[in-house]
């Protein structure tokens, strides 16, 4: 009943001719418009055929991540509404509202694809990589040393560094590949003071013990012959305190902020006054971590300009960003990153950390279509989470509803469905054990906090296996959701990790769980093989306490996707289109005739 065509673009929007018809039994039709967010354009009659009349006008839109429209006209002294799907309405509610986006477009090379999150020191370690001793650095000679969880014996914290480097990720390029993974994740590798290089000491370098610039260029080259995009963990919010920005305790040579208002990096932080002082502010009060000053015009071009930063980054051969604690950096340093990155790549992607619905915080950065493509999917996961172990279908089916109502449809096809992160506790933790907190903010809530409980905490193999089936279970549900599938380093191995800390132990490069890494490749191959999943609409059928079912469609394609949350056997009725399907794929051998304990159902049909 309409259609929406741009006939003109330019950098800041988009010109669209927009039509609508109504059936002419519907009588005297006047008043035709077309409403988006909030805007009124009033649409021409153009012409009558014998079924319909016709209405439009052009339309000047600006850019934009995501427009909700409907259309409404007056018949008879009643006014209707036109809602997506073509539905002629009495009234009108935003899930009934259809979606546009403006000069909005994520990355090809994004969408629907398989990401390997790794953490650098942790992940493997190159043969070559003998690591000369540096102050205050503990290290590990071994991949099986216990960690260090708390302050090492000088009251320092993270602080015990493995080795792990670029040249032993290269070395485990053809590893990677086999899972399916086309884009790699890395967590920082610049200087810096901690081995989660959150705490940056100097962003033009990368780490010593993680390699030299050089190597990341050819990690990078030797990542794209194999179709492997990198993308880099970008910490814009806060340098570390040791650092040549900040300087602390004099260890660089450059006079830095914490030195003097004289330093040239003086105007890079951000700062409160009390009582005629000057504080400088610390991430969380940590007082290893100052805040950058987002606002900060010098800040910005130290980053963002011309021979700056991220230009540095893309010339060694990155292919995009996540942005630490997005949600805390101002719209407009997120708008100049975007400017830097496009810059640089046309295809560029970014990734912001927010932990929250993005589209509900009433900010630019990713619903400007200026900034940020796409985000980190915490909503999805706490769900998802909390459905297979606690049966919270309320929960999932909100978030799935905000996710297709809200998101922009680029954004949903890329966003990072994870298996876990650097920030919660594995996956395999969560559904093995009974150590969480039901009524959290989120799921991995631990009700213990004890460091040193957390790191001698180990599954049983009762537990494990428990656990195991659940959360394969859970791993299928990403694979047939849209957006990234995000495999957290190890996660596919079986590596425990219980708690923020105990999550980052080395590959367990010696001791596989070859069953549960077998799976891994098979649910890789299949979402690879099935390349309509890349940008495929998501239909949400049924969510109950036994089993979670939807459908994925194209143009050419769709599949029906169940799955038994249950400890039990299921006989489910399936839609009737798909009586007479094309394919079929299993979890847990399920069949037509029994959905098995925490087993799933792919029906494929072509149109």
């Amino acid at each position: 009943m309409y259609n929406i065509v741009p006939v003109k673009e330019n950098k800041d929007g988009c010109d669209y001719l927009v039509t609508v018809k109504v059936p002419m039994d519907m009588g005297w039709i006047h008043c035709v418009s077309f409403n988006i967010d909030g805007m009124n354009f009033s649409l021409s009659h153009i012409r009558n055929d014998d079924r319909y009349s016709y209405f439009s006008s052009v339309v000047s839109l600006s850019t934009k991540a995501v427009y909700h429209y409907y259309f409404s006209f007056i018949s008879n002294n009643k006014k209707y509404y036109i809602g997506k799907d073509n539905s002629i309405l009495d009234n009108i509610s935003f899930e009934n509202m259809d979606k546009i986006s403006v000069n909005f477009e994520v990355p090809s090379w994004v969408k629907g694809k398989i990401m390997y999150h790794i953490f650098v020191d942790r992940f493997r370690k190159s043969n070559n990589n003998l690591l000369v001793p540096i102050s205050n650095r503990n290290i590990h000679y071994s991949f099986d040393e216990d960690m260090i969880i708390g302050p090492d014996s000088k009251g320092i914290w993270n602080n015990d560094f493995y080795g792990g480097n670029l040249e032993g990720i290269m070395e485990s390029l053809p590893y990677i590949k086999s899972l399916g993974v086309s884009i790699i994740y890395l967590s920082p590798i610049v200087l810096s003071q901690s081995n989660h290089r959150y705490d940056a000491s100097d962003y033009s370098v990368v780490d010593t013990y993680v390699g030299s610039n050089d190597d990341l260029k050819r990690l990078c080259d030797k990542a794209h012959s194999m179709d492997i995009k990198i993308v880099l963990d970008a910490v814009f919010n806060h340098t570390g305190n040791d650092s040549k920005y900040f300087n602390q305790y004099g260890n660089f040579n450059e006079l830095g902020a914490y030195q003097s208002d004289k330093s040239k990096y003086y105007s890079f932080y951000r700062k409160h006054y009390y009582n005629n002082n000057t504080y400088f502010d610390y991430w969380w009060g940590m007082k290893n971590l100052p805040v950058c000053d987002s606002n900060s015009l010098e800040w910005q071009e130290y980053i963002c300009g011309t021979g700056g930063i991220i230009d540095l980054w893309f010339s060694l051969g990155i292919d995009g960003l996540r942005l630490d604690v997005a949600d805390e950096l101002s719209d407009d340093f997120i708008y100049e990153i975007r400017n830097a990155v496009k810059r640089n790549k046309s295809d560029g992607f970014i990734l912001g950390e927010v932990w929250k619905n993005p589209m509900r915080m009433n900010r630019g950065y990713l619903s400007s279509g200026r900034g940020m493509d796409s985000v980190m999917n915490y909503p999805l996961a706490d769900s998802l989470i909390r459905y297979f172990k606690y049966s919270d279908v309320y929960k999932l089916s909100d978030v799935l509803k905000q996710i297709v109502n809200e998101y922009p449809d680029d954004t949903i096809n890329s966003l990072m469905n994870f298996t876990s992160t650097h920030d919660i506790s594995r996956a395999i933790n969560i559904f093995s054990s009974n150590e969480f907190n039901y009524y959290g903010e989120w799921a991995w809530d631990l009700n213990n906090n004890d460091r040193n409980w957390q790191k001698e905490y180990k599954l049983t193999d009762k537990q494990y296996k428990y656990g195991k089936s659940m959360y394969k279970a859970y791993v299928y549900s990403l694979v047939f959701l849209p957006g990234i599938l995000s495999i957290f380093y190890g996660d596919e191995a079986g590596l425990q990790g219980m708690g923020n800390l105990a999550n980052r132990k080395p590959f367990p490069w010696n001791s596989y769980d070859y069953d549960m890494l077998d799976y891994f490749k098979y649910i890789g191959n299949v979402r690879n093989k099935e390349t309509f999943l890349c940008d495929a609409k998501l239909n949400v059928i049924d969510i109950n306490n036994n089993y979670f079912m939807f459908e994925r469609y194209s143009k050419d394609e769709s599949a029906l996707i169940t799955i038994n949350r249950s400890y039990n056997s299921l006989n489910v009725k399936y839609p009737n289109v798909y009586c007479n399907y094309d394919g079929i794929y299993s979890l847990n051998n399920s069949s037509l005739d029994e959905l098995r304990p925490h087993g799933g159902l792919v029906l494929k049909k072509k149109k």
